[in-house]
């Protein structure tokens, strides 16, 4: 039976507080029967309600109040009704949750998830569409996981919980209505892939069972789907086959299978949702020339979204945001055919 994205993250928080009787959920409008701004929290609030909490419109002070849950043995996991707002706990984040377990000596930790809706394509606008992940990417000793349709969604939260590490839990709005896509026979599709075996694991999909391949692009999250798409076509319209790895942990980068992959393809692409400059790609770009440089047979290329605020209107949006077809010309320019 097919699986929606809400379904598997709903599961797997009702398995998760049927196991463990120290998690702690709270948020904005996250109880019964609104059961989020998105539905995740549906149904636990009536299960569990001395553990899922509604609270105030103050990040801030949800950030430190789930600190000092953590640092008291809990393990809280906090709904952030739009990742956007991440920004306004960053100081607890940046200052206090990242150092704590280094500055007590490694007397203390701070198991505490923040689950953060991000990404646009939804007509939010300006203020609720923005993929924010990279703002995170400079912060020492904490742990950013990105669910993908393709992943193990419920697996990856419950990996999460049970980190000893503060970790952000990326959820792409889209997720939530997509059909869960997992590997069968090693395949997704006419695709083969491989699982990385770690606690957030690489997937990486290829059109020729990894025996050749003219690039990698490397993605996460939302980004996915569409740069499957893209490789769809690429294939169909100009026989150009690709392989691509879809990270689920975007930090700290564990780029085994990025470079196991461009070893085989010498060419890299990077497609994110976020803006361009300073980015996951430029990360991962810098990573990849300082591991293989020589090797690479074309300058890197990277998709994202243009530099700017996303609009409301729908063909502005579409306007910003990286689309399969600048996937396909980021490839293409590769080749040498743009």
């Amino acid at each position: 039976m097919s699986e929606r994205g809400v379904q598997a993250l709903n599961g797997a928080l009702h398995s998760i507080f049927a196991e463990r009787d120290d998690v702690v959920l709270f948020g904005e409008d996250v109880l019964d029967p609104y059961g989020g701004a998105f539905k995740v929290t549906a149904g636990l609030s009536d299960a569990y309600p001395d553990r899922v909490l509604t609270t105030p419109i103050s990040e801030a002070s949800l950030f430190g109040v789930a600190a000092g849950m953590a640092l008291r043995g809990q393990r809280p996991i906090l709904e952030i009704m739009f990742g956007d707002f991440v920004a306004l706990g960053l100081d607890q984040v940046v200052n206090g949750i990242s150092k704590f377990r280094e500055m007590y000596d490694d007397q203390v930790t701070v198991p505490l998830v923040v689950r953060a809706p991000m990404g646009a394509r939804r007509g939010y606008g300006p203020t609720h569409s923005q993929s924010l992940e990279k703002l995170l990417l400079g912060i020492p000793n904490i742990v950013v996981v990105a669910a993908s349709e393709c992943h193990d969604v419920g697996g990856l939260l419950a990996a999460a919980v049970d980190d000893e590490r503060p970790v952000f839990f990326v959820e792409n709005k889209l997720l939530y209505g997509r059909t869960i896509r997992r590997p069968e026979d090693g395949h997704i599709g006419e695709l083969a892939v491989r699982e990385s075996g770690a606690s957030y694991p690489a997937l990486t999909f290829s059109a020729t069972d990894f025996t050749e391949g003219s690039a990698t692009i490397v993605t996460y999250g939302g980004m996915l789907p569409i740069v499957l798409d893209a490789v769809t076509e690429l294939v169909l319209e100009h026989e150009i086959f690709c392989e691509v790895v879809a990270l689920s942990q975007l930090v700290p980068m564990e780029l085994d299978a990025v470079f196991e992959s461009v070893a085989r393809t010498r060419a890299l692409v990077t497609a994110e949702e976020g803006t361009r400059t300073g980015g996951f790609g430029a990360e991962i770009a810098a990573r990849v020339q300082e591991a293989a440089w020589s090797d690479l047979r074309a300058p890197i290329q990277r998709v994202a979204a243009r530099d700017g605020i996303i609009p409301s209107a729908r063909p502005l949006e579409d306007d910003m945001l990286p689309s399969v077809e600048d996937v396909v010309e980021a490839v293409m320019s590769l080749e040498g055919l743009q």
